[in-house]
């Protein structure tokens, strides 16, 4: 699983911090800063969770068959 953000349309709601602290963070103002572009098997789960749950949907997950 690879991810990408659009920090542009974050609304700084934290709901990806709190689900996945080891991927997601929230810098000074609020938006979300990816951590990890390619987050462990074992954090699967969690990055699932927090992309559901983000209210203004800024989580992209990749499969890596969808590489260029």
């Amino acid at each position: 699983m690879r991810l990408s953000i659009d920090p542009d349309k974050c609304v700084g709601a934290g709901q990806c911090a709190m689900f996945a602290p080891d991927v997601f963070d929230q810098g000074e103002d609020g938006i979300v800063e990816l951590l990890q572009e390619e987050p462990p098997e074992s954090a699967h789960e969690e990055v699932r969770e927090a992309a559901d749950m983000c209210p203004a949907q800024v989580i992209r997950l990749i499969a890596h068959a969808e590489r260029p």
